[in-house]
């Protein structure tokens, strides 16, 4: 089975080296460069899972797009791993209120997303 993976990144190299890291899985991908554009696409297409920078151009941020993942009936239950290079304690703290299910900070190791992402998604995947 294909799991379709949303990747609300703005920076399009980490957007690449994620599409290079997870090429090898059976992964749908959809990208948006912001959360407005990252939210009208997961409206039409639902993800199993969201890989979401934090700080990000656009009328909401990362944290702002977690939330309203969390409010929609929908979406309440997609597992979200935020990437970010926002690695203070505070900053997890309000991603985990924010809903997300885990936190990567930026340089992340390739590895450890398929790790985090094979958890939230009950499987293991190519390395």
């Amino acid at each position: 089975m294909t799991a379709r993976i949303a990747v609300v990144e703005d920076q399009p190299e980490i957007r690449q080296l994620i599409r290079m890291t997870l090429e090898f899985g059976e992964f749908d991908l959809i990208e948006a460069e912001n959360a407005d554009i990252g939210w009208l696409q997961m409206q039409q297409q639902k993800p199993d899972l969201v890989l979401l920078d934090v700080m990000m151009p656009g009328t909401m941020d990362g944290l702002e797009l977690c939330r309203r993942l969390r409010s929609q009936p929908d979406t309440a239950s997609v597992p979200v791993i935020l990437l970010t290079a926002r690695g203070q304690q505070r900053d997890i703290e309000a991603g985990r209120e924010a809903g997300a299910d885990t936190y990567l900070t930026k340089p992340f190791s390739p590895m450890e997303l398929l790790d985090r992402i094979g958890a939230l998604l009950g499987g293991t995947f190519p390395r």
